[in-house]
């Protein structure tokens, strides 16, 4: 089965847009006036994940642009480009693109990885930054090298080494796609739905984005044991000087809740964490009105 990439056009109050930055093309969901914020999802997702985030930050006074990576949904599905470096450098090109010197960005899961890194690697662009369900990379390095419960629950990013293995059992059919949404998310909740099965394992059949998104992870994987993956780690220890918030489930089937403590040791002035109890990997699906209401409160706080 394939799905075309217009698929992820998905109808509701926002604007949909294509926009040239980083010699790519990429889409964004956009809604709302006021400071910008960007928001960057996670595997095995695609914008739509935010929509609730998008609704609610653009009633505060939010101007909200929610973008598909480098690789997904509606952008640009390149051979190459899927490091972390290559990530930040298309999140502050559509900052400039939409016409901001700078803006909050907020992500989740591997989104959030990229948040992270955005202080350090393009701090002229970056006002603040929130992660959802994903602490400090370094924090994430070491407890999957030395957590054993977090290396079991990280064991799919190793399975993603695998050439071609991956993008066929991705592609074939929905399996993958709902084991992996039901493993990480809170087995006391609703989610995912059937619906939710289906949006993110079509999205996951558009041509070419079962290889990009795995190759996001082969090089957080193969970089590790390069010497590109400590150069890399060495790069973001520095300290982040502008304000973080981290949220986190405590049902997190991904990345477990145990194993994110300590990135405030990274955020010297102004880092806050909120633990969101029953709920797991997918926040902002799962918990969507505590996620805006901590978000909100934080955006509000920001000087």
């Amino acid at each position: 089965m394939s799905v075309d990439a217009a698929f992820v056009n998905i109808d509701g109050p926002w604007e949909h847009r294509y926009v040239s930055a980083n010699g790519a093309r990429f889409h964004i969901a956009e809604l709302g006036e006021g400071p910008l914020v960007v928001m960057l999802h996670g595997f095995p997702q695609f914008w739509f994940t935010w929509r609730h985030q998008m609704v609610a930050l653009a009633r505060a006074g939010y101007r909200v642009a929610a973008m598909d990576l480098r690789g997904y949904g509606g952008s640009d599905k390149p051979p190459r480009g899927y490091d972390t470096y290559m990530a930040t450098l298309d999140t502050d090109s559509i900052i400039r693109a939409l016409g901001e010197k700078d803006a909050v960005v907020i992500g989740q899961g591997l989104g959030g990885w990229i948040a992270w890194c955005m202080p350090t690697l393009r701090p002229e662009v970056t006002r603040a930054v929130a992660s959802l369900s994903m602490p400090h990379p370094r924090i994430m390095r070491h407890a999957t090298w030395t957590n054993s419960a977090q290396r079991r629950a990280s064991s799919w990013v190793a399975a993603m080494q695998k050439p071609f293995v991956p993008e066929r059992e991705m592609s074939r059919s929905h399996d993958y796609v709902e084991e992996l949404l039901r493993a990480w998310a809170s087995p006391s909740g609703s989610f995912p739905t059937a619906e939710d099965v289906c949006r993110y394992g079509d999205a996951m059949m558009i041509p070419f984005v079962a290889h990009s998104a795995a190759e996001h992870y082969r090089w957080l994987g193969r970089s590790s044991v390069r010497p590109d993956g400590p150069l890399f780690m060495r790069r973001i220890r520095h300290a982040i000087h502008v304000p973080v918030l981290q949220l986190q489930g405590s049902d997190d089937g991904c990345v477990l809740a145990a194993a994110t403590h300590g990135s405030g040791a990274f955020v010297p002035d102004d880092f806050r964490q909120v633990k969101i109890p029953g709920a797991g990997h997918f926040l902002t699906e799962e918990a969507p009105e505590q996620v805006n209401a901590a978000l909100i409160t934080w955006l509000k706080s920001l000087a």
